[in-house]
């Protein structure tokens, strides 16, 4: 590879990096900033409120066409956990690069 195909290389390298970058902060910020909501989603789960509105939608005391897919037996459950395997997954990688080592 000679001068200018490597500076034409790393240029798209840094493009690559500088975007995926800008787009992972932002998720981020938005994922750390959910967090708050998805805890009160637990406590709803987890507490009275959703087995006695499940209840309820099983006696068909909710208009039909009430949108209510966190009253099926899993979604929230599933929410939840796929909420903490991309916590543990994030850990793991971020361990992972740090025993890489930085740069």
């Amino acid at each position: 590879m000679n001068k200018i195909e490597r500076v034409i290389f790393m240029e798209k390298i840094f493009d690559e990096a500088d975007e995926t970058i800008k787009n992972f902060s932002s998720v981020l910020r938005a994922y750390r900033e959910i967090q708050a909501k998805i805890k009160q989603l637990a406590e709803y789960y987890h507490g009275e409120d959703w087995r006695n509105d499940f209840e309820d939608d099983e006696a068909g005391k909710f208009p039909a066409n009430l949108k209510r897919g966190v009253l099926s037996e899993d979604a929230i459950y599933n929410l939840l956990s796929e909420n903490n395997d991309l916590l543990s997954d994030t850990l793991e990688t971020i361990a992972g690069i740090l025993r890489d080592g930085r740069y």
